[in-house]
């Protein structure tokens, strides 16, 4: 395996000092993502020293940005870069770059670059310590290792696998047969059917007759804590011929959304078991997937076929699952004839356009041919809309534009919202009655939203503060949401930065470039939506 070459070259050492226990492995598929690295476990607490996992040079900083919390960056002259998310702080060099570009760029939110000179590393040296910032759940470490030069991710544990314990085999729940509509069948069936593993060798005797695919629900595990895993590599061996073969070590994070359609996304909202197609949509380019005829068994002669699962996890413990399927000739249901006008192909640009809606896929956002199942409800600005009877997420973003059926004052406080429950902003661009936005799952609903209203700013404490080191402030806002914030002392920016899992910022005046007066100071917070409506905040303080 590539993985094991990769390991056998190069050797990092642990991110951090003492045993490695993982809540999380690379690749588990998880909704519009796989797990891009591994969970280091933290002991559920904050503050331990987090550790380069080799010699290099720290080449970006990373605050409040896609789900990563505060993170850092160093590449490595191997050819690979480590990311360490999650942390609650940097070391003060590191941190020293940080604010000087937040200062710079007047933003609290940053990605800031750095040269190989400014902060060199070596191996196992402290470069922060770990936190629970950003899309976490729980405090842990979340590690990622990238190829420098094509970007994608590789798995951490080819490069530092030495310091984790796995004897442990992966196990297989159950198997999906997936038959191909009017091209085969399964049990009698023509519909996706599961079966439990409650053997390795399943005795019970299937049956099929022409094309069907296979999918697999399992995971891997790990004596050092109960977690369940994503399995590293999976082979299909039908009658010895490998026909399906997955090596989950080299995913391109512009294909993170494949796992949607390797996976069946619509089986998995339902059950919360992710069952991964042991063969290929024709959409999915994921370069850890192999196939002899896209994966796809043709049972075609009248005999018995025996099926294999062949399972391996990065250290090498492998376990096969096995059942016999007969192939019996039986009858096909008649192939659907495609609604052209709902017919949307995945190679090429589409569009779909009805009454008040349009709605534009660019090419290779959908992993499958698919037919738009439009429903439409009642809206107060605009009708309510979804495309899909089942989840169904997209590899990319659509374009979809809503013709404007109610009156409102300011055209340019319209806007899309979307989802499911939560209704997030999904973009407002005006222009002629319709507005635009994109959207990234057919089976939302859809519809217009006016904000007119500013952002709501409070102070925590009184009108007049007399402050010591911190100042904080409640920021929100309940229509098309937050866009941006940002403070000043007397006509001078300062930082105010995000407090985790709260709609707080706060302001440590120690570390802006105010000084201590003991006399009266003016401050002022502005606030914006994505409406482009602004709150702003004049107060006095003392310091």
């Amino acid at each position: 395996m590539l993985g094991l070459l990769l390991s056998m070259a190069i050797t990092f050492s642990s991110p951090v000092n003492y045993d490695i226990s993982l809540a999380g492995n690379f690749g588990e598929p998880r909704p519009n993502h796989f797990h891009g690295g591994i969970d280091v476990k933290t002991g559920g607490v904050e503050g331990k020293a987090i550790l380069s996992i080799g010699d290099g040079y720290v080449s970006r900083i990373v605050v409040g940005l896609y789900g990563y919390g505060n993170a850092v960056y160093v590449t490595h002259p191997e050819g690979y870069t480590s990311m360490y998310c999650h942390l609650k702080r940097f070391t003060p060099r590191i941190t020293a770059f940080l604010r000087k570009w937040q200062y710079e760029n007047k933003s609290y939110y940053a990605d800031s670059k750095l040269k190989p000179t400014d902060c060199p590393v070596a191996k196992g040296q402290i470069i922060g310590v770990s936190g629970n910032t950003g899309a976490s759940h729980a405090p842990h470490l979340h590690l990622e290792l990238y190829d420098t030069r094509s970007g994608n991710m590789v798995d951490p544990l080819d490069f530092i696998g030495h310091c984790v314990n796995d004897s442990l085999q992966p196990m297989a729940h159950g198997f999906m047969a997936y038959p191909q509509w009017g091209e085969g069948t399964f049990c009698g069936g023509s519909s996706k059917q599961s079966f439990g593993f409650s053997t390795y060798h399943l005795t019970r005797r299937f049956t099929a007759w022409g094309k069907v695919g296979f999918g697999l629900w399992a995971n891997d595990y790990m004596e050092s804590a109960y977690h369940r895993y994503g399995v590293r590599d999976t082979k299909l061996i039908v009658d010895g011929r490998i026909v399906f073969h997955s090596d989950v070590c080299n995913i391109p994070p512009l294909m993170n959304l494949m796992v949607n359609y390797w996976g069946d996304y619509a089986h998995y909202i339902r059950t919360k078991a992710w069952y991964m197609r042991a063969y290929r949509l024709k959409g999915n380019k994921l370069p850890c997937i192999e196939t002899d005829n896209d994966g796809i068994v043709d049972f075609c002669e009248e005999r018995e076929y025996k099926i294999v699962f062949r399972l391996t996890d990065f250290a090498g413990n492998t376990r096969d699952y096995s059942f016999v399927v007969d192939a019996k000739p039986t009858s096909f249901p008649l192939q659907r004839k495609p609604n052209l006008f709902r017919k949307m192909e995945c190679w090429k640009t589409n569009v779909f356009i009805m009454p008040n809606v349009k709605l534009m896929f660019p090419s290779n956002v959908l992993a499958e041919d698919v037919d738009i199942q439009q429903r439409i409800y009642d809206g107060e600005l605009s009708p309510r809309y979804t495309f899909s009877n089942v989840a169904y997420p997209l590899t990319g973003y659509a374009k979809l534009s809503l013709r404007s059926t109610g009156k409102v004052r300011d055209t340019s406080k319209l806007y899309i919202k979307g989802g499911w429950g939560r209704q997030n902003y999904c973009g407002g661009i005006y222009s002629d009655g319709w507005v635009t936005g994109r959207i990234r799952d057919l089976s939302s609903t859809y519809e217009l939203a006016y904000d007119d209203q500013p952002p709501i700013i409070n102070p925590i404490g009184q009108s007049q503060w007399n402050v010591s080191n911190t100042i904080a402030i409640s920021v929100s806002d309940e229509g098309s949401g937050l866009k941006s914030y940002s403070g000043y002392i007397d006509g001078q920016f300062v930082l105010f930065e995000a407090i985790a899992k709260s709609q707080c910022v706060r302001c440590r005046l120690n570390d802006v470039p105010v000084r201590k007066t003991g006399g009266r100071h003016k401050l002022t917070f502005m606030a914006e939506d994505n409406t482009g409506n602004k709150q702003l905040l004049n107060i006095e303080i003392i310091y």
